[in-house]
């Protein structure tokens, strides 16, 4: 019989959620809310994906799916810039409308990467989800090594974040990026060097990451230690990871919701889905160790060489890859 700490020292390398700080939670309802990084703003554990919410044929669907996941208790809503070629900010601003924009922390991304092209396209998220301000504005796809040299350079997109913020027109400032985690830290080298504090990060953080190119390994104590808060994306991969065959998309919600993350963004294109989502949050007990080496044991060999997290080895997630022209 192997001993748990034998099954440990196997996973050499790979974080447990139980060796990191276990995050400040308030219940109301059936909803979970922490606290976002050093600011006072209260998220809920699930965020609405933004660009699933674009992918129904119907638009009156995707405004159902919304207004119901506020209604549930779901705050932190998702968006960007590109997706659905605007459609996913269209759709969740007609949602907003009737008093839910109150209701809600209000996040969405940008590409641009120069001063022109950032201040364009913050208007133009502004005027598709008709409200005169962005809880949290987020540079995009921060995926290249060069991408933080060209946002803080002079005439650079943080210039047009700076004085959006200054307008009013923003609140918070933070980052995503997919790729690899030497980008982020890239990116928090580049803002320190700056003087630049950034309020958040997201970023991939599944159970197959903490096997491969780890983010929650390398990067979330280093947002931990600065009070930025940790935001966690792609869960499930937008399905690649269910298609190991060894973990269940609520095993995949819990062990994100098990890292000291601020809310875990998932991509909900349906009621059963948003449901399924629920179902998560009112069921979540923390991973102890015992259940946290099991599940890390169970998915070493899907995770070797991110066969699953084709984000992380493949362009097929890269949008500005595609699209060059959104960078400015």
């Amino acid at each position: 019989m192997v001993h748990l700490t034998e099954q440990v020292s196997a996973l050499a390398g790979a974080v447990l959620p139980t060796q990191l700080p276990a995050p400040d939670e308030t219940v109301r309802g059936e909803m979970r809310y922490r606290r976002l990084g050093r600011t006072l703003e209260e998220v809920s554990l699930v965020g609405l994906g933004g660009h699933h919410i674009g992918r129904q044929q119907d638009e009156q669907e995707s405004i159902t799916i919304i207004r119901t996941a506020i209604d549930r208790g779901i705050n932190f809503l998702d968006n960007c810039w590109d997706y659905n070629d605007g459609a996913s900010e269209v759709r969740m601003g007609k949602a907003l409308a009737g008093g839910y924009r109150e209701r809600v922390f209000l996040m969405t991304k940008i590409d641009g990467r120069t001063r022109a092209a950032a201040a364009r396209q913050i208007d133009e998220s502004l005027g598709r989800l008709r409200t005169d301000r962005i809880d949290l504005l987020q540079f995009h796809e921060v995926i290249r090594l060069e991408d933080p040299d060209r946002i803080f350079a002079p005439g650079g997109a943080l210039e047009a974040v700076l004085a959006a913020r200054k307008a009013g027109k923003v609140r918070y400032v933070g980052f995503t990026g997919h790729k690899d985690p030497l980008v982020h830290l890239r990116m928090l080298e580049v803002a320190a060097q700056h003087q630049f504090d950034f309020d958040t990060a997201q970023m991939p953080l599944n159970v197959l990451d903490a096997h491969f190119r780890s983010f929650a390994a390398r990067v979330l104590p280093v947002l931990l230690e600065h009070g930025i808060g940790a935001l966690a994306m792609k869960s499930m991969g937008d399905g690649l990871l269910l298609k190991s065959g060894v973990v269940t998309p609520t095993e995949c919600l819990h062990y994100a919701m098990s890292l000291p993350v601020a809310t875990v963004i998932t991509g909900i294109d349906s009621l059963p889905i948003l449901e399924q989502a629920l179902h998560a949050v009112r069921t979540f007990e923390p991973l102890d160790l015992g259940g946290a080496v099991e599940l890390l044991a169970r998915t070493a060999a899907a995770a070797a060489g991110g066969q699953y997290e084709k984000f992380k080895t493949d362009t097929v997630f890269d949008s500005t890859a595609k699209f060059p022209q959104w960078l400015g």
